[in-house]
């Protein structure tokens, strides 16, 4: 499995997941996805999800409809993507 993770600030949470709703990594085969935000700003916003394989979470990344919809989301800076391979699960 491998794990990325995108993390990001909003303009704001609720605009920001509605359009997160019609594009979440689940629908591109990821296996979970997770969404947190930060306790101390409601807008720096986590997403973690989980892929059969690097490369399929390397294609997410780089799918042009994915940097759409965090532009109509309401993205206020740069996302930093991070993908690690899962190595133990307790």
């Amino acid at each position: 499995m491998f794990v990325l993770s995108i993390k990001h600030k909003v303009r704001n949470y609720d605009s920001w997941k509605a359009v997160y709703d019609t594009f979440p990594p689940t629908a591109a085969g990821a296996k979970f996805a997770h969404v947190s935000r930060s306790t101390t700003d409601p807008n720096d916003v986590l997403v973690v999800a989980g892929w059969n394989s690097l490369t399929d979470a390397q294609a997410f990344t780089a799918n042009p409809q994915l940097g759409q919809a965090m532009e109509k989301a309401g993205v206020i800076d740069a996302p930093r993507f991070e993908v690690y391979e899962q190595v133990e699960v307790l």
